[in-house]
């Protein structure tokens, strides 16, 4: 799994929610992902190397986007529903790839 390929994925979901206001949260946005980037990691090696069940991935991958959409309302230029929106999009890339990998559909 190339996992800058995975992050470049994410932003470009962001970026496919909030349009218009890409280039306002675009630096913001892949900071945000770049500062995720060791966590998401270590969860998705753990989800992979089955250290954590499919409902523990799950919670932790909702833990994860609540940080992120939080961050990204930060930024006050997105409403708190594209917010969700955007961060709801960059995990869904994410747990596609994983589940992809643990061939679950």
């Amino acid at each position: 799994m190339d996992f800058n390929e995975i992050i470049s994925q994410m932003a470009q979901a962001i970026k496919g929610v909030v349009k218009e206001d890409w280039n306002v949260v675009k630096g913001t946005a892949n900071d945000l992902l770049d500062d995720a980037k060791g966590r998401l990691q270590l969860l998705v090696t753990m989800r992979l190397d089955g250290e954590i069940s499919e409902d523990n991935f799950k919670q932790r991958l909702k833990n994860e986007e609540l940080i992120l959409e939080s961050n990204l309302h930060a930024i006050a230029i997105i409403t708190k529903a594209v917010a969700q929106s955007a961060a709801n999009a960059a995990i869904n890339v994410l747990e596609k790839a994983v589940n992809s990998l643990l061939k679950i559909p």
